[in-house]
C-alpha cells in the first residue's frame, strides 16, 4: 500500500497512514511518501507496534516504509 502525502495538508498524511496501517496484516507494508521527514509520526508508530525505515529519494521525496514489529 502506498500513501502519497506530498500534496496533502496536515494532519491528512498522518490520518491516511494510520488508516492504511489498520488495514494491513503481518508481512505487509505501507510506503508513505512525503516532502519532509515526519518526526511526530515516529512516536505514534513506536507506540502502536510498528517499525519503519526512512530514506530520501533523489528528487527529495522522503520515503517511510512501515511494517508490524516482529515478535
Amino acid at each position: 500500500r502506498i500513501v502519497d502525502g506530498r500534496e496533502l495538508e496536515p494532519p491528512e498524511p498522518f490520518v491516511q497512514t494510520m488508516e492504511a496501517l489498520d488495514a494491513i496484516e503481518r508481512g505487509q507494508k505501507v510506503l508513505l511518501l512525503l516532502c519532509r521527514e515526519p518526526f511526530p509520526l515516529y512516536r505514534a508508530l513506536e507506540l502502536n507496534g510498528f517499525e519503519w525505515e526512512t530514506t530520501q529519494a533523489a528528487d527529495g521525496t522522503v520515503e517511510v516504509l512501515i511494517w508490524h514489529r516482529s515478535g
